[in-house]
């Protein structure tokens, strides 16, 4: 599978704002953006008229960066949401808050996506018992996710462990002491934080 191997930094400067894809580091005064918030290449800081497809392309490629998910991937996740009953952007946004890599980094087990990513890929967890190793895994509502009884003893989890129960979306609950977590109900677009203007998206794919 293809993947984006420079730097993350770089995407944040592109996109404008920052994305949230290196954990701590971004909520740092080390963060490269609060050094350089321009778009990067030589002429980043360059004043440019952005036409209405320019904006709906930068809002599209904002939100995968964030996800961390390809462009067919993320056109798959269109069309499942525009089959679904309800409004297609929120439908969307539900469905990419429903991955598991996702749902481990809400939960605070991972610093960042990235960082969620590779711990489901190295099959640190189970869902309602068994093993899953595929990031892109739809939770649902009801869904028990907990790290497996084999890996509790790992340094990482050692940690996780001892930290404080913080602050979560509603629909998610996380237990750092059994390192087990569950899915209370689906995610709402009043639920997601992220700030996406996902009526653009949908605008730009339906045309």
């Amino acid at each position: 599978m293809a993947r984006y191997t420079e730097s993350k930094c770089r995407l944040c400067r592109r996109e404008g704002g920052k994305l949230f894809l290196k954990g701590d580091k971004c909520y740092g005064n080390s963060c490269p953006f609060e050094k350089r918030p321009v778009a990067p290449g030589q002429h980043g800081s360059a004043r440019k008229k952005v036409s209405e497809y320019g904006l709906q392309l930068r809002e599209k490629q904002k939100t995968k960066r964030i996800y961390g998910v390809l462009e067919g991937q993320f056109h798959h996740y269109y069309e499942m949401a525009d089959r679904m009953k309800g409004i297609t952007g929120e439908n969307m946004l539900s469905l990419l808050e429903r991955r598991l890599d996702n749902v481990i980094y809400r939960m605070g087990v991972g610093a960042s996506r990235n960082v969620a990513r590779q711990l489901v890929t190295h099959a640190h967890f189970t869902v309602n018992g068994r093993p899953v190793n595929i990031p892109s895994y739809l939770v649902k509502a009801g869904d028990v996710i907990a790290v497996k009884e084999s890996r509790k003893d790992n340094k990482y989890f050692t940690e996780i462990k001892q930290m404080k129960k913080g602050s979560m979306p509603q629909w998610l609950d996380f237990n750092p002491e059994k390192l087990e977590g569950k899915i209370i109900a689906l995610p709402k677009r009043e639920d997601i934080d992220t700030q996406i203007a996902e009526h653009m998206i949908v605008e730009l794919y339906s045309k």
